[in-house]
């Protein structure tokens, strides 16, 4: 039996996240085309008969601006920690140099695997020259060339992890896919349609609150708060007679739905507080 933890590593927007669910083969982590869209480290288990896989999706690498960005580089670290294997990704259209600052600033002890992301996007020689760049490297024990978002690869990068992962008895037991509760789901779900509807600057300054989750007979009824920092910001999340927030509202129930397997009552509400990125008080209360 081979058990352990393998955790996802890389500049925000390298597609840890759709990594995440590719080899899980289900939408655990939200993904956007936006950067810094994870913020809390997601954990995914893989179970199958000789292994048991703890993934960790983690937050991009950043320099930290406020209390929330220092509580997502924390995540990163707590997975440096516990990590068995560290899988390194790269944007494969990127100078390998830039993914390689960070892989080297991570100090790793454990053995990498450097997994060359949307592969399918970049000339062979492109693609050859970055293998060839990171397999000189000492961090790096094998490369993989994938398409996370195709799923592209990732039977031939599960084998190399595999291969690295030590024997051990499963840390988890039964068929669960996460350890993180169905309302942390709920909430990311509901905070991946604000990244995709609103413009640049709102999705960085709102975070979901899921205030009740009640399973009813024939629905589940959700009411989660949408928390953001200005009155301003209040009204774009709302939109002229509430048009917006009803779209959101429509789009994230269906994504529910079809997580829970089960029709969903959704009510929102938007809730005004200031500076809540750079309060640990308010920090800690929506989950960071």
């Amino acid at each position: 039996m081979k058990s352990g933890f393998v955790n996802i590593f890389g500049k925000p927007n390298a597609g840890k996240s759709t990594l995440l669910n590719a080899l899980v083969g289900e939408k655990l982590a939200i993904v956007s085309h936006k950067v810094q869209t994870t913020r809390h480290r997601i954990k995914a288990i893989l179970n199958e008969p000789g292994y048991q896989i703890i993934l960790s999706d983690t937050p991009g690498i950043i320099e930290p601006k406020y209390k929330l960005h220092e509580k997502m580089m924390q995540a990163v670290r707590s997975s440096l920690e516990d990590a068995d294997v560290a899988l390194l990704i790269t944007d494969a259209s990127e100078a390998p140099e830039e993914s390689h600052a960070i892989f080297s600033a991570l100090k790793l002890k454990v053995p990498a695997i450097v997994v060359i992301n949307k592969a399918d996007a970049v000339s062979k020689e492109k693609l050859d020259a970055a293998e060839a760049f990171f397999q000189q490297q000492p961090y790096c024990k094998s490369t993989v060339k994938i398409s996370a978002l195709k799923k592209a690869g990732v039977d031939a990068l599960l084998k190399q992890v595999l291969i690295l992962l030590p024997e051990g008895e499963p840390f988890y037991e039964g068929d669960n896919l996460s350890d993180m509760p169905t309302k942390f789901f709920v909430s990311e779900l509901i905070r991946e349609k604000i990244f995709s509807l609103y413009g640049d600057e709102i999705p960085y300054h709102t975070t979901v609150l899921v205030q009740e989750f009640k399973e009813k007979s024939t629905l589940i009824k959700i009411q989660a708060d949408i928390i953001v920092q200005r009155d301003t910001q209040k009204g774009i999340i709302l939109g002229e007679g509430g048009k917006m927030i009803k779209q959101l509202g429509t789009l994230a129930r269906k994504d529910i739905e079809a997580f829970l397997d089960s029709k969903v009552f959704l009510e929102l509400f938007v809730k005004v507080r200031p500076k809540w990125r750079d309060n640990e008080l308010h920090l800690r209360e929506y989950g960071y």
